[in-house]
């Protein structure tokens, strides 16, 4: 028993000596005094504690409540505190390395059609990165120069997901995922850290956009509790949704993209399968991840449909999804599966893709967005997985090569993909660091 004990009192040590501190930038470990202060907020750093159980330092003062995250992040010192008082402070002292990844992760891609550009969405370094369409980085160069950035505290862009082009004037939307619940809208040729023209308050954990432009209605698809909420295309502010589909009998489940086929007046929605309802005692469970299909002017608790679920579709984590209004194929970025897979819109059950984008000439590593441009008959596909983004042919398939990409960061990248950190710890027997995102 008293061994027992101690391995525990170690283990709990082992934890506490790892410190999560989120700081400005996410790269590979460096030394104390490297660290580059870009302005943005991410990832982690490690820092040791005083072994004295009684140790405790200073309570530190409370944040003003309009103060946002990076004004909160833009501090130096990290909190901490011990079991037995339950209090925290603050401990000033510089970290001892720090594990962060400067590069870009991209979560989605839109394309600017009338002006030629291809706008990414930096889910890494919160921020609008805005690319000419025919950019190709060449095998030598290790990135592209962006023509424009949109980033910094005043854009009030963080993790940001979804996005979406206005195909007249350029407007750019883009959702906050998981710390803002907002969409916000900028002009198209807005560049640098600039308040959005526009600002509209949205459910929680919205990830995805799309517009129907001839109702002028703007559809947001949330995660959790999942939900597809409408509203006007010009609302902002506290406007609420003109209507919303939810419920049980949607088997809506971690939405995490929406396509709309205005010409059968169809809504598309990719489901990663995790139910839950935290309204709803025991709604919690785990399905297959799924495509449900409902009428575009669906409202309420709605059933689907249709569905296309189950092994043969090979879907693993579906994100962003696109529609060729032409031909009706759905594309899908298979996150998990590094895939791209294409359906029919009127495929329903256990079907295999029509056709699958994969393979190791492909460039994909964990595809989130995919943009159908029909003017110029192209494919684009933002890469979370190594700050990419590439472009196909609409009729590609197999593991071919893309006609060009745009990379943000060598082309041996693989993105840490830390995303939002909450949680740390240490696995002693392979002297690792665990990071649950």
């Amino acid at each position: 028993m008293h061994t027992q004990n101690s391995k525990g009192s170690r283990a709990m040590l082992l934890l506490a000596s790892a410190l999560v501190m989120v700081v400005f930038c996410l790269s590979l470990v460096e030394p104390p005094g490297s660290r580059q202060h870009t302005g943005y907020p991410q990832l982690v750093s490690v820092q040791d504690l005083p072994t004295d159980p009684e140790w405790c330092p200073p309570t530190p003062p409370a944040l003003p409540e309009e103060t946002n995250l990076f004004a909160a992040f833009s501090a130096t010192s990290a909190y901490a505190g011990s079991q037995e008082s339950g209090q925290t402070g603050i401990i000033t002292r510089p970290p001892i390395r720090t594990i962060r990844d400067k590069d870009p992760i991209y979560s989605a891609v839109a394309v600017d059609t009338r002006f030629d550009e291809v706008v990414l969405m930096d889910n890494n370094n919160w921020g609008l990165r805005v690319f000419n369409r025919l950019d190709n980085t060449p095998s030598s160069a290790a990135f592209t120069e962006p023509k424009r950035i949109i980033a910094g505290p005043e854009t009030d862009i963080q993790f940001n997901n979804g996005l979406y082009i206005d195909p007249k004037n350029g407007d750019i939307y883009s959702v906050e995922t998981d710390t803002g619940d907002k969409v916000v809208v900028f002009p198209r040729e807005a560049n640098g850290n600039l308040k959005p023209a526009r600002i509209l308050a949205t459910p929680h954990r919205g990830f995805a956009l799309a517009v129907d432009e001839e109702k002028q209605e703007l559809f947001v698809g949330v995660q959790y509790p999942p939900e597809v909420a409408v509203y006007r295309k010009g609302a902002s502010g506290d406007e609420k949704p003109l209507r919303s589909l939810q419920g049980e009998s949607t088997r809506l489940s971690d939405v995490h993209g929406i396509a709309l086929d205005t010409k059968n007046k169809l809504l598309y929605v990719t489901n990663w399968g995790h139910v839950s309802d935290y309204r709803i005692a025991g709604t919690g469970r785990f399905e297959d991840p799924s495509i449900s299909v409902y009428p575009l002017g669906g409202n309420g608790d709605n059933s689907p449909l249709r569905i296309i679920k189950g092994p043969k579709t090979q879907m693993d984590w579906p994100a962003q999804m696109a529609i060729d209004p032409d031909s009706g194929d759905l594309f899908v970025a298979n996150d998990i599966g590094h895939s791209v897979l294409v359906f029919k819109g009127t495929d329903q059950g256990d079907v295999a893709p029509t056709r699958v984008i994969k393979g190791n000439r492909t460039g994909l590593l964990n595809p989130s967005g995919v943009f159908v441009d029909t003017k110029n008959k192209e494919l684009w596909v933002s890469n979370f997985g190594n700050s990419s983004a590439v472009v196909y042919s609409l009729k590609a398939d197999g593991n071919v090569a893309p006609i060009r990409s745009i990379r943000s960061a060598p082309s041996n990248k693989v993105s840490l993909k830390f995303g939002k950190v909450e949680a740390l710890a240490y696995d002693e027997g392979r002297d690792q660091i665990w990071v649950p995102n």
